[in-house]
C-alpha cells in the first residue's frame, strides 16, 4: 500500500482533479446528470486506453532513464511530462488543425469547442502524414535495439540472435524501413502516397538527427570527463525521450476521436493516462525492475516495433486501437512471464546477461 501511495499517489490526485473538471464541464455543457455521467465515462475509458497503449513507453523510458544522471532524470519527469500532457494532448491536435485549415490559434480553439465534428474531420485528414512520421520513428527505435552486435540478452532467441548479427550490415534497419515505406505507399492514392513517403522520411531523419545529437553530446561529455571535469550527462537522452514520447502519443491522440470529438474530454482522458505512464516509469527505475526481469525490455521493444508497424499500416487499413493495446500488453506480459520463469530456473532474482 505504501508503495502504491509513493509512486501513484500524485497520479491518483491528478485523476480526481481531472474527473472533477470533467464533471463540471459535463454539467455546464449538457445540464443533465446522464450527459455528465456519459462524459465522465468517456474520460475514464480514454485514460485506460492511453495507459494500455503506453505501458511499453514506460518500460522504454525506464531503460533510458536508468543510465541518465539523477538531475536529468528529474528534469525529464517534470518538464518532459509537462510537454507530454500539455504539448501532445492539447497543443498538437490544435496545431494540426491550424496548419491544415490555415487558421489562427484563437480560431482553432474556437473551432474545437464550437464545431467539434469539423475539428475531428481536419485532424483525421492528417492521419496519413502522422502515421508515416510516427510509425517510421517508432520502427527505427525498435529496430535499432535489436540490430546491435553487442546485444547478448535474447528473449525470442533465434530471431533476436539473427537480428543482432544482421546488424553487421551498415544501415540495414534504414534500408528495411525505406522498403516498408515504399511498399505501403504503393497501396495509397498518389497524393496520399507522396504525403506518406515524405512524412516517413522525415520521421527517419528525425530519428537519425536525435541519435546524432545524443552521440555528439556523449562524446563531448566523455572528453570533459577524461580531462577531469565534472559532467552532468543526460541532455541527449532527454531530447531522445521527448521525441519518443511524442511519437508514442500520436496513435492515442488520433484514436481518441473514435470515442469523442470534444477537445476538452480528450485532453482530460489522455492526460490522466500520461500521468500514470510517468508514475510507472518512476516505479520501474527506482525498483530496478528491468534488472530483475531480464526479458521485459525486449518485450517492450517488440511492442514498439509492432506499434510502429501498425501505425504505418494504418495509413491504408483501419486497425482498432484496442487491438494495438492488446498486442502490446500481450508481448510485455509474455516477456515478464518468461523472465519470472528464467529467474526460478536459475535461482536468481536479479540475473545478469549470458
Amino acid at each position: 500500500m505504501a508503495t502504491l501511495k509513493r509512486f501513484y499517489g500524485f497520479s491518483l490526485i491528478f485523476t480526481l482533479i481531472c474527473l472533477g473538471l470533467g464533471a463540471w464541464y459535463g454539467w455546464v455543457s449538457t445540464g443533465t446528470v446522464s450527459g455528465t455521467a456519459a462524459m465522465l465515462w468517456i474520460i475514464v475509458v480514454l485514460s485506460v486506453l492511453e495507459i494500455s497503449l503506453s505501458f511499453d513507453n514506460a518500460v522504454v523510458n525506464a531503460s533510458v532513464l536508468k543510465d541518465m544522471d539523477k538531475v536529468w532524470q528529474k528534469r525529464f519527469l517534470t518538464w518532459g511530462i509537462a510537454f507530454a500532457v500539455f504539448g501532445m494532448r492539447i497543443v498538437f491536435p490544435l496545431a494540426i488543425v491550424a496548419i491544415a485549415a490555415g487558421l489562427g490559434p484563437m480560431e482553432t480553439i474556437n473551432l474545437s469547442l464550437n464545431n467539434p465534428r469539423e475539428y475531428e474531420r481536419i485532424v483525421s485528414s492528417a492521419h496519413v502524414g502522422i502515421a508515416g512520421f510516427g510509425g517510421a520513428f517508432l520502427a527505427m527505435v525498435g529496430l535499432k535495439f535489436f540490430f546491435d552486435l553487442d546485444k547478448d540478452v535474447h528473449w525470442i532467441f533465434k530471431i533476436e540472435e539473427w537480428l543482432s548479427k544482421f546488424a553487421a550490415l551498415p544501415a540495414a534497419e534504414i534500408a528495411i524501413l525505406l522498403l516498408v515505406l515504399w511498399g505501403i505507399s504503393g497501396l495509397l492514392p498518389p497524393e496520399e502516397a507522396l504525403t506518406f513517403l515524405i512524412a516517413g522520411i522525415l520521421g527517419l531523419v528525425t530519428f537519425i538527427a536525435v541519435e546524432g545529437i545524443s552521440t555528439m553530446l556523449e562524446l563531448h561529455e566523455e572528453k570533459q570527463r577524461l580531462s577531469g571535469a565534472v559532467v552532468r550527462s543526460g541532455l541527449g537522452g532527454f531530447l531522445y525521450l521527448n521525441v519518443l514520447d511524442a511519437s508514442f502519443s500520436f496513435d492515442g491522440v488520433i484514436g481518441a476521436f473514435a470515442l469523442s470529438n470534444n477537445m476538452i474530454v480528450i485532453a482530460l482522458g489522455l492526460s490522466i493516462g500520461a500521468m500514470f505512464v510517468r508514475s510507472m516509469t518512476i516505479h520501474l527505475v527506482e525498483k530496478g525492475t528491468l534488472a530483475q526481469y531480464r526479458f521485459l525490455e525486449n518485450g517492450a521493444f517488440w511492442a514498439i516495433i509492432v506499434l510502429g508497424g501498425i501505425m504505418l499500416a494504418s495509413a491504408k487499413f483501419h486497425i482498432p486501437e484496442t487491438i494495438t493495446g492488446l498486442i502490446g500488453a500481450a508481448l510485455i506480459f509474455l516477456s515478464l512471464w518468461w523472465s519470472v520463469r528464467h529467474n526460478r530456473r536459475n535461482g536468481d532474482a536479479s540475473p545478469t546477461a549470458d
